[in-house]
């Protein structure tokens, strides 16, 4: 029987620099000869990238967003973590789980416990191995950000805070589980970091 592939995910509120250094992880992974697959949520399936377009443009209430977040993850995982997984290959996925409980309970306000019972409900046996949390302050982020923005992007100062301290309570509550980094240093020294790190780690 093979061996679980390992489950990374990366986090961050929008202007950390994910992105750029998602890239970095997976070319390292590659230089290694990790058999891995990359995904995204909400998206990573045609029938989740169209709940994702909705997501990021349809006005709609906060309930409603939580639970097109899990639709949404649920075809991630039914039709690319899952397989990835059970076939013993690396899943690296760009946000999950961490990411309504900061954007949608943290950020929007809602019960902590609503998040918790959609997660039994979608995911209770899978948790990733690894969380890379791209932490950096509100106004630095917003900064960066480009002028066409999503819904999320659009949000206000006092939204994003929210969610950044949403993020950093969830790296409290599992230090085994996450890394965080200080997203305010050069994108330079942040991919050697990671770089260094992914060539040996797991």
């Amino acid at each position: 029987m093979k061996q679980r592939g390992k489950f990374i995910t990366l986090e961050g509120v929008d202007g950390a620099g994910k992105s750029t250094q998602f890239q970095v992880i997976a070319d390292t992974l590659q230089q290694r000869g990790v058999s891995f697959v990359t995904t995204r949520e909400p998206g990573g399936t045609p029938t989740a990238e169209s709940i994702r377009e909705i997501l990021l443009h349809q006005p709609m209430s906060a309930k409603s967003e939580l639970l097109m977040m899990f639709a949404a993850r649920e075809e991630n995982l039914q039709n690319i973590v899952r397989p990835a997984l059970k076939e013993g290959k690396w899943v690296l996925c760009d946000r999950f789980t961490d990411a309504s409980y900061a954007y949608q309970a943290a950020g929007r306000m809602l019960p902590k416990e609503w998040v918790d019972m959609l997660a039994d409900f979608v995911h209770p046996d899978l948790k990733p191995d690894l969380t890379v949390l791209f932490d950096i302050p509100t106004d630095e982020a917003l900064k960066r950000l480009s002028e066409d923005r999503d819904r999320f992007e659009s949000e206000d100062r006092l939204f994003r805070e929210r969610v950044r301290l949403g993020y950093l309570e969830l790296a409290k509550q599992e230090p085994e589980r996450f890394l965080v980094i200080d997203a305010t240093r050069p994108k330079e020294k942040i991919s050697k970091e990671l770089r260094e790190m992914f060539q040996t780690w797991g």
